[in-house]
């Protein structure tokens, strides 16, 4: 049987021309015709496969891409951290959702038609798309495991392949396309597709109801604070909000609609107040320990939002701090060691200008504090991070001289991962943290103190992270996205 399938003639979706576009309303049109057809065909085909019909040959739909070619160097606007090309060449991308991605691909197409005067070319590409894929957004499809169906999956369709999956243009590697184009973005589109399908795993929610804002918390308490936030948002017509999807994509859009109990929670549970134009907040509750942080990170970054901060607890490494202080971190100690291979411990972390204001004047307006009397409950320093939540019952000489040495303040799990994960995919990044616990001074999280803790500093501790976000939502995009996150040769699009 498998010696037949494997001699079964190739047939292909329909074809379509290449075609060059100045308007990028246009061009995302097309892409979205390209990629409809692509998903249709192989969704046809795979659903008479699954329903016992004889494979007549096997089945392949491409990806489609955006190709830009430009023959002279262009004079950019310095200021700007991307929207350009370094040098004179051909530069493509295969895409994915052109749907889900719309917005940002109009923004990305229209910065290279302004900063280079070419027009792109939108066509098919030389990319498989995976069956698995393709019906993916069908959800009355299911791509059995292998072994379930009458014939080898992969003898039939495309598969996930994982050589053509993976981060190289992010790290940095000098990444050239097997038809010698340089990248022109960050991620291709199998590897935006897998992610997808691993955030609706972890997070029970689907992609489209990610916003650009993302906070992270790595505790249950923040959930219900948010969720009240958003009722209260929802209940004034002129917050701009819209509605507030929770667990297993339940959606209201009143601040009085009862949301059912989940059956099963996910392993990242993820709540978003949503915006007309996605420019609202979603909350991901990553629990503890840097492995979940690199997780969630990895794939919420194919999504490009604007900015990422965590709001978590922290232990206070100095005896002058209280429970219930914040934390600024300007720095990072990394003993994570997620992310070694990706992003060296040699590779500085640095603090961005945008994201630090904007969370310092939250935790003004906030508190009602300023100034010199702003010090007396938030310290701004090193964060450091480690991937032992018990480390205090080691020998503790040897963390404690390395914390001292580095001047930390506050020990956590998961905050310099976030930061180097968005150092390393480009997203503004942030950490303000509340001091939950002293170890070094006696003062152990123990229930008890947990209680009158969570109660007191929880709710404006979230507030502090969600005002942050609304300012830096005001801000013009190119001044967020600083130079800092790209390096000599960088991918044109975000």
């Amino acid at each position: 049987m498998n010696s037949s399938l494997k001699s079964l003639i190739l047939e292909t979706a329909p074809a379509r021309e290449t075609r060059s576009f100045a308007d990028p309303a246009a061009a995302v049109d097309y892409l979205e015709t390209l990629y409809s057809e692509a998903c249709s065909f192989l969704t046809e085909k795979f659903s008479l496969i699954a329903s016992g019909a004889e494979p007549e040959a096997r089945y392949r739909a491409y990806y489609p891409e955006i190709r830009v070619v430009t023959t002279s160097y262009a004079t950019m606007d310095s200021r700007l951290s991307f929207g350009h090309v370094a040098k004179p060449g051909e530069y493509s991308t295969t895409i994915t959702r052109p749907d889900l991605f719309r917005n940002y691909l109009k923004q990305q197409v229209s910065q290279i038609l302004r900063n280079h005067g070419v027009m792109v070319q939108i066509g098919i590409s030389d990319t498989p798309m995976p069956v698995h894929f393709a019906v993916a957004n069908d959800e009355n499809i299911t791509v059995p495991q292998e072994g379930a169906m009458a014939y080898p999956l992969r003898d039939i369709f495309d598969v996930p392949d994982l050589t053509t999956t993976h981060d190289d243009i992010v790290n940095g590697f000098d990444y050239t396309h097997a038809d010698g184009s340089g990248a022109l973005a960050p991620f291709m589109a199998q590897r935006i597709d897998y992610s997808l399908a691993r955030l609706s795993h972890y997070t029970a929610t689907d992609a489209c109801h990610f916003q650009n804002h993302v906070l992270f918390t790595n505790y249950q308490f923040y959930v219900s604070e948010f969720e009240a936030y958003a009722r209260s948002q929802l209940a004034d017509p002129e917050s701009g909000y819209t509605s507030f999807v929770s667990t297993g994509n339940v959606e209201i859009t009143s601040a009085d609609e009862e949301i059912p109990p989940t059956a099963k929670m996910p392993q990242m549970p993820t709540y978003h107040l949503k915006r007309a134009d996605g420019s609202g907040i979603t909350l991901v509750n990553i629990g503890v320990g840097p492995s979940n942080a690199k997780t969630a990170t990895d794939h919420i970054a194919v999504l490009r939002p604007h900015a990422w901060i965590m709001v978590g607890h922290c232990a206070g490494l100095r005896n002058s701090q209280r429970l219930g202080d914040f934390v600024l971190a300007h720095a990072y100690l990394r003993e994570d060691h997620v992310l070694d291979d990706d992003l060296p411990v040699w590779v500085p972390i640095p603090a961005l200008a945008e994201i630090q204001t904007s969370l310092e004047d939250a935790v003004e307006q906030v508190t009602e504090l300023e100034g010199y009397d702003l010090k007396r409950i938030m310290r701004t320093g090193t964060v450091a991070t480690i991937d032992n939540r018990n480390w205090e019952l080691r020998d503790q000489s040897g963390p404690v001289q390395r914390l001292s040495q580095s001047r930390a303040i506050a020990l956590d799990m998961e905050s310099a991962t976030i930061a180097a994960n968005g150092f390393r995919f480009r997203v503004p990044y942030g950490t303000l943290l509340c001091v939950s616990d002293k170890p070094l001074h006696g003062e152990l999280k123990l229930p008890g103190m947990a209680s009158d803790f969570y109660k007191s500093q929880v709710s404006r501790h979230l507030l502090i992270g969600i005002r942050s976000m609304e300012l830096l939502r005001d801000m013009p995009i190119e001044r967020i996205h600083s130079r800092k996150l790209r390096s000599f040769e960088e991918t044109a699009f975000l």
